[in-house]
């Protein structure tokens, strides 16, 4: 066990992940950061270090179940818990009517977003339960609902939400995980990209200034 705070960022190489692990690692965290694209990772190290922090970088896939299963069995081996579990992993869908959704695609994404969320929820509860006071897991979800044409990725993250509200409300009543959702702004990433080529991005929010409002809204700083 450590007295520093360890903090698992699932989708942590881009986007707002990346920004979530910065934010956390410039809090005081030990940032586990989990994506499959190691370049990606690195280069949030080099951000992570030159501010002073500090990470541990596990370029992984989070569909591959043992992968899983030897990652938080690493972490307990070494930490003994995890105080913070941050989700922003997502298999982003293209554009497609729903009588024409690309199968591949389809199983890819419910392999990322739907089976290896339940998966992870079943391998990171007992490590945030071991943290002093319970740690805490918090989903980001996603405003857009009912969008024509993301109808197969509306069903994905209605999928995570509900694994995370039945979690949160059984939570409710053992209070040794604490379960958040967060709805960020919407920000520059490349998965919005995906659903608003073209858009002027002027007007978004920045992906580092929604990851502290996370942390402060969340009471996880």
């Amino acid at each position: 066990m450590t007295d520093q705070k360890i903090a698992l960022v699932t989708g942590a190489s881009r986007g707002f992940g990346a920004a979530v692990a910065e934010e956390l690692a410039a809090r005081g965290y030990h940032v586990i950061a989990v994506a499959r694209t190691q370049g990606g990772l690195e280069e949030l190290d080099d951000r992570i270090t030159a501010a002073g922090g500090t990470a541990t970088l596990a370029p992984m896939d989070i569909a591959e179940t043992e992968a899983m299963r030897q990652l938080c069995r690493g972490i307990y081996d070494r930490w003994g818990k995890l105080d913070l579990w941050v989700h922003t992993a997502i298999q982003t869908m293209p554009f497609s009517p729903a009588e024409q959704t690309d199968l591949t695609y389809w199983e890819k994404a419910v392999s990322v977003n739907v089976h290896a969320t339940g998966i992870l929820i079943n391998f990171v509860a007992p490590l945030l339960r071991a943290a002093a006071g319970g740690g805490h897991a918090v989903f980001i979800d996603d405003a857009m609902k009912d969008t024509p044409f993301l109808g197969t990725y509306s069903a994905c993250k209605a999928a995570q939400r509900a694994l995370f509200a039945g979690w949160q409300a059984e939570q409710e009543r053992l209070q040794d995980v604490h379960v958040h959702s967060f709805v960020p702004a919407p920000m520059p990433t490349a998965h919005r990209n995906r659903f608003y080529p073209g858009e002027d991005t002027s007007t978004l929010a920045r992906p580092r200034d929604e990851a502290g409002r996370m942390v402060d809204t969340l009471s996880l700083g």
